[in-house]
């Protein structure tokens, strides 16, 4: 048991979504000496491309390099899912600069495909037959300053000119009727968002996977690609594999052995708690249509009710030099208490940590390197996208993609002497929460 009054008898620093479908080594076999496609990573991306190259009749055996599949990120976000709405927004004008650079036509298409993407999601669940709680529940982003309502105004006039979700302002008299706070100054609605158990998503892609024909094996460690003629050969801890092709979808746990990549990815750690049981009623009288809800401070919060109503899950940056987790579980407590007061006696049984893969110009990124495939940055939008992404490799590999993706072959930046340890996230982010609060204090 951790002291502190604010933990619960049995506290875990495990995500709680482990208690219904914790990481596990079913299905893994030993991997073989070749195969046509290999995939570097088991997460969303890794398993959504097996999936379809094996639908195609494509081989495809995808490597875990830890011990059991499903312990990196794709089972310890806050489960919220909705399309990318956001795209190359940066907090100083990025993202007009992005829109200068890739013109007004590729970012309408990167829109337009990012919604075909969560649909996309819908019908995986749907056609697999997956059950992880699927919720389409719509969602509600605060505004934390009042400047940021009119931000916010502006963004969903021009997206309802470019996509269809229904994008309305809230104001602040009436954002009761979403969420019982008056932390913000009314916020952004949209109703193509969803929330869902990503654990059993995880599970179900890789049960599908797996009936489709794909193996995988974990506990195996990449530690080098190398071109073979025509293939490759991937050096791993249990032994060379040659692959006519390779893929690379290791998002936030990019090591070493993948440079080029890691140094155009950002690693950021988030942070999750979970409260204790409570009484379907008191939750729901804090969100009363269970919309997952976000902000837009520059250390933003991200949090929703669980799938059985009776819990609250709340999310964000919590540290960004790395703490144990009982501190980061004090510190989200504290942040969750300023939204929800009444939950200032509430406990805590589980507190955790995951990756979120960043990138320099906020764009996720899918393509090809040095005859690599690639689907990497997702910037906390990573279920939606890397299982998206995922398939349109598969489907790249197999030749049955309709058309090419919009974000395929994007340039893929970094920053000079960068090598994917971002020494400067602490300065960054504590610059970021001075700006957070003198924006509350001149509001």
């Amino acid at each position: 048991m951790t002291s502190g009054s604010i933990f619960a008898e049995g506290f875990k620093t495990t995500p709680w979504w482990w208690e219904w479908a914790p990481p596990t080594a079913e299905g893994s076999v030993p991997p073989p000496r070749e195969t046509e496609v290999a995939i570097i990573g088991s997460g969303y991306g890794g398993l959504s491309c097996a999936l379809e190259l094996a639908r195609a009749g494509v081989g495809a055996h995808v490597l875990e390099q830890e011990a059991v599949f499903g312990a990196g990120a794709s089972t310890r976000n806050g489960g919220g899912v909705g399309f990318a709405t956001n795209l190359g927004k940066g907090r100083s004008g990025q993202g007009s600069a992005i829109e200068q650079q890739l013109g007004p036509e590729r970012m309408q298409a990167m829109l337009l495909e990012s919604q075909e993407s969560f649909v996309h999601l819908e019908h995986l669940i749907q056609r697999e037959r997956i059950e992880c709680h699927y919720w389409p529940t719509g969602r509600f982003v605060g505004a934390a300053v009042p400047r940021h309502y009119d931000r916010l105004a502006r963004q969903a006039e021009k997206l309802n000119k470019t996509v269809e979700g229904d994008f309305r302002m809230l104001p602040r008299e009436r954002q009761h009727e979403q969420i019982k706070t008056d932390l913000f100054y009314g916020g952004l609605m949209s109703e193509r968002s969803g929330r869902l158990h990503p654990a059993l998503l995880h599970k179900g892609i890789r049960d599908a996977a797996r009936r489709a024909g794909a193996t995988m094996s974990a506990g195996t460690k990449v530690t080098g690609v190398e071109r073979d003629g025509a293939g490759f050969v991937v050096r791993t801890t249990a032994g060379d594999i040659k692959a006519r092709e390779v893929v690379a979808t290791t998002n936030g746990y990019t090591g070493p052995e993948l440079a080029w990549w890691r140094r155009r990815l950002v690693p950021v750690r988030s942070y999750i708690i979970a409260t204790e049981e409570m009484p379907e009623e008191r939750v729901r009288a804090l969100i009363p249509h269970g919309r997952t809800i976000a902000d837009t401070k520059r250390v933003l919060s991200y949090f929703g009710m669980s799938q059985d109503r009776r819990r609250i899950l709340y999310g964000g940056r919590a540290s960004f030099a790395g703490d144990t987790p009982e501190n980061t579980a004090r510190t989200l407590h504290t942040m969750m208490c300023a939204v929800f007061p009444e939950l200032a006696g509430v406990k805590i049984t589980h507190g955790w940590t995951g990756f979120v893969a960043f990138t320099f110009d906020a764009l996720p990124h899918f393509g090809q390197h040095d005859g690599i495939h690639y689907a990497m940055g997702c910037n906390g939008s990573g279920v939606v996208n890397m299982t998206w992404f995922g398939t349109q490799l598969g489907r790249k590999i197999a030749r049955t993609q309709n058309r090419p993706s919009a974000f395929d072959g994007i340039g893929f930046p970094t920053r000079p002497l960068y090598t994917g340890r971002p020494w400067f996230l602490p300065i960054v982010g504590e610059w970021y929460r001075f700006r957070d609060r003198l924006d509350r204090w001149l509001a």
